[in-house]
């Protein structure tokens, strides 16, 4: 197919299939705790507002978690039908490692999830709560334990080697592994900024409407108020983490910055564009800082980057891939502290819900925090290459012995299938974010008014109404 051979297939579909579902567990974790907090809000308060929210966006979070469930379930039996060369080498450590998620993270959610979606006048407001609150830590545990078996693969640690399989000698080491602390952070803030937003851009998208009720006023706040604090957080966590990838991972470094050669003792250029070409070398039509790249990677002047000539060729990861989305992910990531910081400005003027053009400019920024969270994970993965685990095992031994037909046949499948399925998801939660937070919803009446809930016959019963 297209002149690729069964590992490129096999890296092409689990690259499809990732990408589809690594957006679900994003927006899941991020308005997992958002909910958490609108409802504590509510209890506070009192204000009617909260609970509208609250209702609002539990019917979207109630259909992205659906998805994100099913996703990842396609996800984990990939690693027995296309990588069994790595379920055998690393199985005794990723396999109890997502066998402890499933114990702790996913059943801490399913026990909680029905309370949370269908308790709201069946429960006291007290137990509603802390049902709410222990869905929002299920999604955080459970990035605990997928983000400690990633690590590992990066950082592999606490291991031995016996007859050809990785051992675990020292579990607290695997878990808590040179890598795992900054991939944990930066992971879920790019989760909760992600999640911001996608909140933010809905709020804005009313407000454009004319549709400035408390509600949509309290949701664009609440989002730009994130955006200012957690966004700059984000940068500091990104640097911590890519001093750690430097000591860890230094070929991944040197393909982020398209930096071939050290030809003498002076302090590295930062390359802002260009294009890295592989064969020939060589980055092609750069423009670089002097000495920037020392400052920012080292923190140093007399320090030099990686380069990737001092690495064999076997073992450099794809330049021409990784420079453009880790510049992606960085850019957009400005522009999502330059949102915060306007935000607080047109705030202070008092224009912060009236002002079209930040309003269409947030709009605009909806999708931002998902994309750069993609460009970073195609930034960690793709850098990994060519190793599935770091040093230990190579991803040409990791894959199944599948033939280029089977594989190109299941790749289509998945194809047609994630985009009919999960692109009429994508379509029903837009559709429920433009008709946007109803006022009293949630509130109880005994006449069978808006707040009387049926008894649910399946989860997505939590969205009720009907869509114009």
């Amino acid at each position: 197919m297209f002149g690729l051979t069964a590992l490129d297939l096999a890296r092409t579909q689990f690259a499809f299939t990732v990408s589809f579902h690594i957006i679900f567990p994003a927006i899941t974790i991020g308005l997992a705790s958002f909910l958490a907090v609108l409802e504590g809000l509510w209890l506070k308060t009192k204000q009617d507002s909260y609970r509208d929210l609250y209702h609002f966006w539990s019917k979207i979070f109630a259909v992205n978690f659906g998805m994100g469930v099913v996703s990842g379930l396609v996800m984990a039996y990939q690693f027995g039908t296309n990588w069994s060369g790595f379920s055998d080498f690393a199985g005794n450590i990723t396999g109890p490692l997502l066998t402890y998620e499933v114990l702790t993270a996913f059943f801490l959610e399913a026990g909680f999830l029905g309370v949370m979606l269908f308790g709201w006048n069946r429960v006291g407001p007290g137990l509603h709560f802390f049902s709410t609150c222990m869905v929002a830590l299920g999604t955080i545990i459970s990035t605990f334990w997928i983000l400690a078996s990633n690590s590992f693969m990066h950082t592999p640690q606490g291991y031995s080697i016996v007859n050809g399989l990785i051992v675990p000698v020292d579990w607290l080491k695997v878990i808590f592994n040179p890598s795992f602390p900054y991939r944990l952070f930066h992971m879920s803030i790019a989760a909760f900024l992600a999640s911001a937003f996608f909140v933010a851009s809905s709020a804005a998208y009313h407000l454009l409407r004319g549709n400035n009720t408390p509600a949509t006023r309290k949701m664009f706040s609440m989002a730009m108020w994130m955006a200012l604090i957690v966004s700059p957080i984000q940068a500091v966590v990104g640097d911590a983490h890519g001093l750690n990838t430097l000591k860890y991972e230094p070929a991944k470094i040197a393909a982020i910055e398209g930096h071939w050669e050290n030809p003498d003792d002076k302090p590295s250029p930062l390359v802002l564009v260009g294009w890295p070409d592989m064969t020939a070398e060589e980055t092609k039509y750069k423009i670089e800082i002097p000495d920037l790249g020392s400052i920012i990677l080292t923190h140093s002047l007399t320090k030099q980057i990686p380069a990737l000539k001092s690495f064999p060729k076997e073992d450099r990861p794809d330049s021409t891939i990784i420079f453009w989305t880790f510049r992606i992910m960085a850019g957009l990531g400005m522009l999502m502290i330059l949102s915060g910081f306007v935000g607080l400005w047109m705030r202070k003027r008092g224009t912060l819900y009236t002002n079209k053009t930040f309003l269409r400019f947030m709009l605009c920024m909806g999708p931002s925090g998902l994309i750069a969270l993609l460009a970073g994970w195609i930034t960690t993965e793709v850098g990994r290459q060519p190793w599935v685990v770091y040093g230990l095992q190579r991803t040409k031994d990791a894959v199944s012995a599948h033939g280029v037909v089977h594989m190109s046949i299941t790749l289509i499948a998945f194809v047609v299938i994630y985009c009919s399925v999960f692109g009429v998801g994508y379509g029903y939660m837009m559709r429920l974010i433009k008709k946007g937070p109803q006022e009293h919803e949630g509130e109880h009446h005994e006449d069978g008014g808006p707040g009387k809930q049926r008894t649910p016959a399946r989860p997505l019963s939590a969205v009720d109404e009907k869509l114009s």
